[in-house]
């Protein structure tokens, strides 16, 4: 084992004293999205920019890693604008990691209660329902006056998750049997444009 570890260390030598600059300039990063300092999405984004521009111009610093680097930058400018809004929004998760901890779990207790091996189908159709309604449970007991909402804000909602619920249902069709679904869809239109 010491053998394959002292090959690999000795093929990767000369890449070592980049590697030990990159992580500085991670550690950088991360003691700035940290925010001890109990700043605002704006004075985090303000040193986080300087950060990206402290890279950009000691980039030849990085030897091999100068493309790493780079991708870093590109995707960083991509993110941009939603990248500090966790700072402003107190119960905002501030990576994804919370929220792929909180889908897991959403996914975990859907299928234990299902006794499906993968995830429901109807969560495409009401997950904008059931995942909101798992999200509460988990911050405190539901009460009956939590579930009053007035009727039409309820009727409304209802027909959102009928409508999708239908658009499903006529790709179901169609994956099934795309010639039957093609011929009652022509034969509703032509009856809809002759004459009664």
């Amino acid at each position: 084992m010491r053998a394959i570890l002292g090959k690999g260390l000795e093929a990767t030598e000369a890449l070592w004293p980049a590697v030990r600059q990159a992580f500085s300039w991670v550690y950088r990063a991360a003691a700035i999205l940290r925010n001890k300092r109990g700043l605002s999405a704006a004075g985090v984004g303000r040193r986080y920019r300087g950060l990206i521009g402290a890279i950009a111009r000691h980039r030849e610093a990085f030897g091999e890693l100068q493309e790493a680097f780079a991708h870093f930058r590109k995707v960083t400018r991509s993110y941009w604008p939603g990248l500090f809004r966790c700072y402003d929004v107190v119960e905002l998760p501030r990576t994804n990691n919370d929220l792929e901890q909180f889908f897991g779990s959403y996914r975990y207790h859907e299928r234990r209660a299902s006794g499906r091996k993968l995830a429901c189908p109807g969560t495409v159709v009401r997950g904008s329902v059931r995942v909101i309604a798992a999200a509460a449970t988990r911050l405190r007991p539901i009460e009956a006056t939590d579930l009053v909402v007035s009727v039409s804000a309820w009727r409304d909602l209802r027909g959102r998750l009928e409508r999708r619920q239908a658009v499903r249902t006529l790709g179901r069709r169609f994956r099934r049997d795309p010639d039957a679904y093609l011929r009652s869809l022509e034969e509703t239109l032509i009856n809809r444009a002759l004459p009664p």
